[in-house]
This record gives structure tokens, C-alpha cells and sequence, in this order.
């Protein structure tokens, strides 16, 4: 019983993806924050899940049916957690993009997303069953986050 509903949701998440579009294009995010490479790895990060899901194939912005665009607009590595000493040992990264996904043979926006926020929390102390973590750990996490929800939305439904 559960892996028939599990087959139907499925079902159903494709089929909301219209059917004339097959390719897309991802340009590379504007980068409105002063953290360097920043839109070089949400941008990437982007395509590598589109790549995975594979509905919709990779390509240059001309010859595409669809195109997501985004900026991001904060980047923010905040402390979140002290210990009983009053040491900071856990922190947050949080990442804001404003998204696009763009039919371009229709030319009609699909969706839009002016604040997407996605955070993720690391510790810089080792903690029981994991090590401790770095800045540049805790902003991969936040960005796979992003990455993940911009694939959702575009290719589940909106």
C-alpha cells in the first residue's frame, strides 16, 4: 500500500513539468554578496542536481526551451551555539537567492522566488559520531540545499 502511493506521487511529479520542455540553461548566478566564488558554486551546484534528476537536459541559453536565473543577494556565517563555557561552537550559514524558471518557448515565467533561503548549521568542535566541521562545510551544505529546492520546485510542480 505505501509503495503505491509512493508510485503515484512519483507519477504525478513528472507530469507537472510541461511536456515541450526537455532542455535547459542555467547561467551562471549574479553574485550580490562579497563572498568570492559564491555564484561559480550555486551555479554549479544547480547543474549537477538538474544532471541527476535528468528531465531536463543541460544546455546553452540560446538553444534552450527553459532557463532558471538567480542572484544571490546575502550570504551570512553567523555563530548559533555556545558551550556552557561560553565558547561559539556552532554556527549557521544562510544563503538568499532570488529565482527564476523561465519558459522560454512559451516565454512565461513558470516560477519565481524573490527570497529562497536555505541554512545549514556545523559544529567546530567534534561532536559525538561527527567531526568537526569548517565554514566552507556548513556553506556546501546550505548551498546542496538551495540546489535541491530549485530542482523541486521546477521539475515537481509549483
Amino acid at each position: 500500500m505505501t509503495l503505491a502511493a509512493c508510485g503515484c506521487a512519483y507519477t504525478t511529479s513528472t507530469a507537472l513539468l510541461p511536456s515541450h520542455l526537455k532542455t535547459l540553461a542555467i547561467p551562471v548566478f549574479e553574485n550580490g554578496t562579497t563572498e568570492y566564488t559564491l555564484e561559480r558554486d550555486v551555479t554549479d551546484a544547480v547543474i549537477a542536481r538538474f544532471v541527476a534528476d535528468n528531465h531536463l537536459k543541460i544546455v546553452d541559453e540560446h538553444s534552450a526551451d527553459a532557463v532558471i536565473k538567480g542572484r544571490i543577494n546575502l550570504y551570512k556565517n553567523a555563530v548559533f551555539g555556545f558551550s556552557q563555557a561560553a565558547q561559539a561552537q556552532e554556527y549557521r550559514v544562510t544563503i538568499e537567492c532570488a529565482v527564476v524558471f523561465k519558459d522560454q518557448v512559451k516565454n512565461r515565467e513558470l516560477w519565481t522566488e524573490e527570497h529562497m533561503v536555505k541554512t545549514a548549521n556545523y559544529y567546530v568542535v567534534d561532536t559525538p559520531g561527527s567531526p568537526a566541521k569548517t565554514e566552507l562545510d556548513g556553506r556546501k551544505d546550505a548551498i546542496n540545499k538551495l540546489a535541491e529546492e530549485i530542482v523541486a520546485r521546477s521539475v515537481q510542480g509549483w
